[in-house]
């Protein structure tokens, strides 16, 4: 398969000089200090749409002939492929559907409807979606718009790793989220066509591998399961086009858990202000998770921010859990009057900040007398978390469980 060179990424660069953004490039302190090098964030979740994908979705559909557009477009998304491919075929006049899973988050249901995309709602799960989409683009005669395997959309990404070397001309080390491969892929033929010695390496949710198992069988290798908080890089199988690229160009992909996404997202809202979504901070919890694969300066993309608001309640609170600042415990007291406020006196004492309290009299185990009380505490990190657990059964509290 004939790779995508740097002439076409560079072309792919001029259509969009007018369309996607050339998003910032934020240094970051902290980060630097937690890993002992220096970090820069390249921020595509400030993309319009909130992700890359718009650059690849309109260098896919500015590339198609009268008659093809006249026939329209599909595609099959959970969220920010559906999105980029809606605002992309608005700007061209181009007639979208959009195929979407029936429990889509309802702010990127909106949004895509916002972009002038007609949304189907089909499939419980997003392989369902995309078959559906596929009889659609059969039944009409409508262009089927692939996420991410397809020569125009790693041309289109690849525009990102042209805007990285430019923005920080040192840079030693690219990580980069990955689901398919399309952003890899293209941030890969660019920066290698440059820079050869710049390591590029892909970063995926290790509950949702592809990679690491295709590229040692030396061809894509379907996972079957992927559960995992970053929906958008959860990716059953890396498409043939970004495996060509990833297997030649690459220099090695890293996996990282879900407390590290967690704890990545946290850092981005606390510390570097910029909201992201889970699929979006893979790089920056590569980098908490492995600081020993790279070599300063690194840039880590920030793949994408459309994150549905209850969702990020939820990963708040697992964040600062696997942060070490959150602290649920059950404990065993005396039911009798004055025991709730001496255990709350002791809380205050050693700075364990109360968010929820919760009694409970009705337990098997409980024996006249007792109650179990559920507490909810902020603490200001592992240490912390540690001493107020250690001070409360120095004090003679029983701990029945923490988490």
């Amino acid at each position: 398969m004939q790779l995508v060179d740097l002439e076409r990424i560079r072309e792919a660069d001029a259509l969009l000089a007018e369309v996607a953004r050339r998003t910032p490039m934020e240094h970051s302190r902290v980060l630097g200090e937690q890993t002992g090098g220096e970090v820069h964030l390249k921020c595509e979740n400030l993309q319009r749409t909130g992700s890359f994908k718009l650059r690849g979705a309109y260098v896919r559909l500015i590339g198609l002939d009268a008659e093809r557009r006249a026939a329209g477009v599909v595609a099959a998304s959970a969220g920010n492929h559906a999105q980029g491919v809606a605002l992309a075929a608005q700007l061209l006049g181009i007639p979208a559907t959009v195929f979407m899973p029936e429990r889509v988050p309802l702010p990127k249901l909106a949004a895509t409807k916002a972009y002038g995309a007609e949304v189907k709602l089909r499939g419980a799960v997003l392989a369902e979606t995309l078959a559906a989409a596929r009889e659609h683009a059969e039944r009409t005669g409508a262009e089927f718009i692939h996420p991410f395997d397809h020569p125009d959309i790693v041309a289109g990404q690849g525009t990102v790793g042209l805007e990285i070397l430019e923005q920080l001309p040192e840079v030693r080390t690219i990580l980069v989220p990955t689901g398919g491969g399309g952003l890899v892929a293209g941030v890969a033929a660019a920066v290698k066509a440059v820079r050869p010695e710049v390591r590029v390496l892909a970063v995926q949710a290790e509950q949702a591998a592809a990679w690491p198992g295709s590229l040692a069988a030396g061809k894509p290798v379907p996972v079957t399961d992927t559960q995992t908080m970053a929906d958008g890089i959860a990716v059953g199988e890396p498409g043939a086009v970004p495996f060509a690229h990833v297997a030649e160009l690459a220099d090695g992909v890293l996996t990282v858990s879900e407390e590290s996404l967690s704890r990545a997202l946290l850092l981005c809202l606390e510390r570097a202000k910029l909201v992201v979504e889970p699929a979006g901070v893979a790089a920056v919890a590569a980098l908490l998770e492995h600081p020993e694969q790279v070599v300063s300066p690194t840039a880590a993309v920030l793949s994408g921010g459309n994150i549905d608001p209850l969702l990020l309640l939820q990963l708040i609170q697992h964040g600062m859990t696997s942060a070490g600042r959150y602290l649920s415990l059950r404990v065993r007291l005396p039911d009798r009057p004055g025991s709730l406020a001496a255990l709350l006196g002791k809380l205050g004492e050693i700075n364990a900040n109360v968010i929820d309290i919760e009694h409970s009299r009705i337990s098997g185990a409980l024996a006249l007398g007792e109650v179990d009380v559920e507490v909810s505490l902020e603490t200001r990190g592992l240490e912390h978390r540690e001493y107020v657990v250690t001070q409360l059964e120095a004090a003679g509290y029983t701990i029945l469980a923490r988490r």
